[in-house]
């Protein structure tokens, strides 16, 4: 694909992020017109915002923390996916097969179970999912000559063995107070999220996000075997930690702040090779934009569709499994 044609198609997906943003700002149980939401914007630059206005509140401390929120939280997903499905050389690899996604639910529990507070459970949420993926990466390098079928069969150990225990902290808590929140965070909701909890997961996720950016290149070096990609002359176990540590923390940090979300890491590296291909260094980029716009999107209609907030694991698998049907069945899987 031309230069050219790439830069078009980043413009053309921003500018319609940027009216998802706005329109997200305005929708919703309490409706905003663009008029008023201008008019508050235009406060916020003189200085002459006031909090005690109720739109201002709806806007700035309800809505604007969960729409950055799933731009982030979904433009970390869709890179960890790029990434992953390039060094396992797998195009239905996401981010959660090296067990990262169940360790942390498995923190979430534990979190509730110890300490209800949110500040302690995103804590045990990021850290056990850490720990998962040390699990696997241990377990996974013994093989040195198989070292990718290794790291993934080791996910796979791992993931059982963390959700069995997910399930024996689900079946140890109070099924009247601690179970039903438990079920709750891990079916996952941007309800709640404030702007603290923002800037919480902004630096892990732009730090690890910024870092695929600058590795993207050689995700296409990585793509080969690794005979091929050592005799361009990459050094494959250092960038293939360096991958699966930035997947990790993004992985991790979206967990232990918005609950399981799947599907996301999955279906957007896809979309976005039907529009730029499957050179990564142009993928990553789109793949971001992407990201943000179909979290945001779906966290939109959780909000909308029905009188009270549907989680977001349900309607990122029910929206997308059959749009990755469809464009499976579309394309005969050329894309893949």
């Amino acid at each position: 694909m031309k230069y050219n044609k790439f830069i078009r198609y980043c413009i053309i997906l921003s500018i319609v992020l940027i009216i998802l943003i706005i329109t997200s700002l305005t929708v919703g149980k309490y409706e905003i017109s663009r008029v008023d939401l201008f008019s508050l914007l235009k406060d916020v630059l003189s200085n002459r915002l006031s909090m005690d206005d109720t739109k201002a509140f709806v806007i700035f401390s309800v809505r604007l923390p969960r729409i950055l929120m799933a731009v982030i939280v979904g433009s970390g997903l869709a890179a960890a996916g790029v990434g992953m499905q390039a060094i396992f050389k797998n195009p239905l690899v996401s981010p959660r097969i090296l067990g990262v996604s169940a360790g942390a639910s498995f923190g979430v529990a534990l979190g509730i179970l110890v300490c209800n507070n949110a500040m302690f459970i995103q804590f045990m949420a990021f850290v056990w999912g850490i720990v998962a993926v040390i699990l696997t990466y241990l377990i996974g390098k013994n093989n040195k000559s198989s070292s990718v079928i290794m790291l993934v069969l080791a996910g796979i150990i791992v993931s059982a063995v963390f959700t069995s225990l997910l399930s024996l902290v689900q079946y140890s808590a109070d099924v009247d107070t601690e179970l039903p929140s438990i079920i709750y965070w891990l079916m996952g909701s941007l309800a709640g999220v404030k702007m603290t909890d923002v800037k919480t997961a902004f630096f892990p996720i732009a730090l690890s996000l910024v870092l695929l950016f600058m590795m993207r290149w050689k995700l296409n070096m990585l793509s080969l075997s690794d005979e091929e990609a050592e005799a361009l002359g990459l050094n494959v176990k250092l960038y293939r930690v360096l991958i699966i540590i930035s997947s990790t923390v993004i992985s991790a940090t979206a967990v232990s702040m918005c609950g399981m979300i799947g599907w996301v890491g999955l279906i957007t590296p896809h979309i976005g090779r039907m529009i730029v291909g499957t050179d990564n260094e142009k993928l990553i980029p789109v793949s971001i934009i992407i990201g943000g716009i179909y979290l945001l999107l779906i966290d939109d209609f959780c909000r909308l569709l029905y009188s009270s907030e549907i989680p977001l694991s349900v309607l990122t698998a029910l929206i997308g499994a059959p749009v990755f049907g469809i464009l499976l069945k579309k394309t005969g899987g050329k894309w893949i």
